[in-house]
């Protein structure tokens, strides 16, 4: 179990213009720090269960104690929400999706184009707080999705390529309610080269 936030792959600054730096060092420092502060608050007196990885409890929540297991979905979903989204941005984004990926995008949706048409209206969609998602189902299947608040899609036994944070402090600051344009500038710092990785690792 995590003690401490992983180190940002990058800068705080380093996604400008898109994502500009005070929501970023406010991003990670206060909300994603709380939620990990809240999680080890909530697990503090279950030795058993801070030994295991996050993935494992938020993949059996249905197994945790009542007594903490709406903090521990709710606080360890944001934690692993966030971590899992600062790695698939990058301040050297390409479009080079990879082959393989791209290929297999434009057999689900149509072509990268319309994936991103889809995708967009998943985080345009999503009522209040909440994430955007590609996934890889049981089947092994591309699908898109969104989640309410902090839920996850590994809760659920799908393998997450790529989300999209659509609560309002990922954006207030700098776009106030233009969610919209927000999405827009998001897809210029998607990290193809981790979401070909995590795709190629879907299939071992």
């Amino acid at each position: 179990m995590l003690t401490e936030l992983p180190k940002l792959p990058y800068l705080f600054d380093a996604l400008e213009p898109y994502i500009d730096a005070q929501t970023m060092e406010i991003h990670y420092t206060k909300h994603h720090q709380a939620y990990l502060t809240k999680l080890l608050e909530a697990l503090a007196n279950y030795p058993e269960l801070i030994q295991k990885d996050l993935d494992t409890l938020l993949a059996h929540s249905d197994t945790l104690p009542k007594e903490i297991a709406t903090a521990v979905i709710n606080n360890g979903g944001g934690v692993w929400n966030h971590n899992f989204f600062w790695q698939v941005m990058t301040p050297t984004a390409t479009e080079t999706v990879g082959d393989e990926v791209q290929q297999k995008i434009s057999e689900t949706f149509g072509s990268l184009d319309q994936f991103k048409e889809q995708f967009t209206k998943a985080a345009l969609s999503r009522f209040g707080s909440g994430w955007a998602w590609l996934v890889v189902d049981k089947s092994g299947t591309l699908e898109i999705t969104s989640t309410a608040n902090q839920d996850t899609p590994i809760s659920q036994g799908k393998i997450p390529l790529l989300n999209l944070d659509v609560w309002e402090h990922a954006y207030y600051l700098k776009y106030q309610n233009r969610r919209a344009d927000y999405i827009k500038n998001w897809w210029n710092v998607v990290n193809w080269g981790r979401v070909k990785e995590l795709y190629a690792n879907s299939r071992t």
